[in-house]
C-alpha cells in the first residue's frame, strides 16, 4: 500500500475536504470469480474465453490471470494468440450470469461504508466518503479491500483522491492488490510523469493530437493555457489542464449529499432491435426521476450506458445547460443518448444490449416547484396554474 503524503508542497493537512472518492477495481475480475470455486487453480496461468481446445474460434480473451499476463496474454487478444503465447494456461468458459450475480453482491457491500455507490462496469465502481483526510479515507479503503478478499473472496486494487478522475487513474497505478492515495495537494505531482493517455477519456486520436503540439506528459500539458488546450481539444482540453495543474473545475463537483442517482434494467434476453430499447430507457427514466422527486433532488447530468452481449460497457454523458427535475426532460435527454449508442453500434459491431443504466449526476436539492415547457408539450389548453 502507498500513501503520496510525502509529496506534498508543504500544506497543512486538509481537514475540512467534504467528500473523498475511493475508486475500486477488482483484479482479473472473471478469473477471480472463478478461482473462488476451483482454489486449487490460484497460481496457474488461467485463461476466461471460448476454449481454443473446443475448435477454431475468432473469439477474445475476456480475462488473464497474472500469471497469464506475465506471457502477454491480455483482454481482447484473440484465443488463437493467446493459446500460442501460453499453452499450458487453464481455460475457462465464460459465465456472464455467475459475473453479473457476484457484482451486484459487491455494490451491496460497497453500500455498507457509503450510501453514494455509482458503479462504472462490472467490476469498478467508486463511493464517496465524508472523512477529514486521506488517512482517514484509507482506513476505510483497508476495511473495503479486506471486506471483498474475506466475504466474497475478490482481490482488489482501490485509489483514493477528492476527485474522482484523479481517484481512478490512482486505482490503475495501485494494480494488483494495492491502495494509493493521493492528496489534493499532490495530484500536480502524481500526474506529472504520467502519458497522457493515463487520463480516463483520452484514446489514440486525443494522444496524436496532443503528440503533434509537444505534449505526451500530463505534466507537458500543465505548462499549456486552459484556453489553447481547449481550441485543440474542445471543452474536455480546458478539464485536462486542470487535471494535470491539480486544480478543481470551474464548475466544480457537487460536494455534500448525493452525487448521482442510477438504476438499470437487464434484459431476459439480449436485445438487438431499438423498439426494445426505447421502451426500457423511458421506462428507467421514469423510475429514476420518481427516486429523485422523493429526495428533493434536480440534476445537472444526464448519461446512459449499454452493457453489450460480450460484456463490455459503452456510455454516454451530457451536462445540462440548467439544474432540471421531471421525468419528461430526463426521458427525452436519456432516449436521446441511448439513441446515439446504438447508432453508433449499428454502423460498426452490432452487438445486442445486455444490460441498460440511465445517471443522474450534478445534484442539488430542490429549493421550490420547477415549471418546465416540456412537462406541457402536446398539451392544448394551458398549463396548470396558469388561467
Amino acid at each position: 500500500m502507498t500513501d503520496l503524503g510525502d509529496l506534498s508542497t508543504g500544506l497543512p493537512p486538509e481537514r475540512t475536504t467534504p467528500s473523498w472518492t475511493v475508486y475500486v477495481d477488482l483484479d482479473a475480475f472473471y478469473v477471480a470469480c472463478h478461482l473462488r470455486e476451483r482454489p486449487e487453480l490460484v497460481g496457474r496461468p488461467v485463461i476466461v474465453g471460448p476454449p481454443p481446445a473446443a475448435g477454431p474460434t475468432r473469439g477474445v480473451v475476456l480475462s488473464a490471470s497474472y500469471e497469464a499476463r506475465k506471457f502477454g496474454v491480455h483482454s481482447a487478444l484473440p484465443v488463437s494468440a493467446a493459446a500460442r503465447m501460453c499453452p499450458d494456461a487453464v481455460w475457462i468458459p465464460p459465465d456472464f450470469e455467475k459475473y453479473e450475480r457476484v457484482s451486484r453482491d459487491v455494490r451491496t457491500l460497497l453500500r455498507e461504508f457509503s450510501d453514494d455507490v455509482i458503479p462504472y462496469s462490472i467490476d469498478e465502481a467508486a463511493i464517496s466518503l465524508d472523512v477529514p483526510d486521506g488517512p482517514a479515507a484509507r482506513e476505510v479503503a483497508e476495511k473495503i479491500q479486506r471486506a471483498l478478499r474475506e466475504r466474497l473472496g475478490l482481490p482488489a486494487s482501490l485509489g483514493i483522491a477528492t476527485r474522482r478522475i484523479v481517484a481512478k487513474i490512482a486505482t490503475d497505478r495501485a494494480k494488483p492488490g494495492g491502495i494509493l492515495v493521493v492528496p489534493p495537494e499532490s495530484v500536480a505531482s502524481f500526474v506529472a510523469p504520467l502519458p497522457v493517455r493515463a487520463a480516463p477519456g483520452v484514446g489514440p486520436k486525443t494522444e496524436e493530437i496532443l503528440r503533434i503540439h509537444g505534449v505526451v506528459t500530463l505534466g507537458d500539458l500543465a505548462g499549456h493555457r486552459a484556453t489553447e488546450v481547449r481550441r485543440w481539444l474542445g471543452g474536455f482540453g480546458a478539464e485536462l489542464v486542470a487535471l494535470a495543474r491539480g486544480q478543481p473545475l470551474e464548475e466544480a463537483e457537487p460536494t455534500g449529499g448525493p452525487r448521482s442517482r442510477s438504476t438499470d434494467h437487464t434484459f431476459a434476453v439480449d436485445v438487438d432491435q431499438w423498439e426494445g430499447i426505447e421502451p426500457a430507457v423511458r421506462s428507467l427514466a421514469e423510475e429514476l426521476a420518481g427516486t429523485l422527486a422523493k429526495a428533493d433532488l434536480r440534476y445537472g447530468a444526464v448519461g446512459v450506458a449499454f452493457r453489450w452481449a460480450d460484456f463490455s460497457r459503452s456510455q454516454r454523458v451530457r451536462t445540462l445547460p440548467a439544474s432540471r427535475e421531471g421525468s419528461a426532460p430526463l426521458a427525452e435527454r436519456a432516449v436521446r443518448l441511448a439513441r446515439e449508442l446504438w447508432e453508433a453500434e449499428r454502423s460498426g459491431r452490432r452487438r445486442p444490449v445486455r444490460t441498460i443504466s440511465i445517471r443522474t449526476e450534478r445534484l442539488s436539492e430542490r429549493t421550490q416547484r420547477q415549471v418546465s415547457l416540456d412537462e406541457f408539450e402536446g398539451r392544448t389548453g394551458p398549463a396548470p396554474g396558469i388561467k
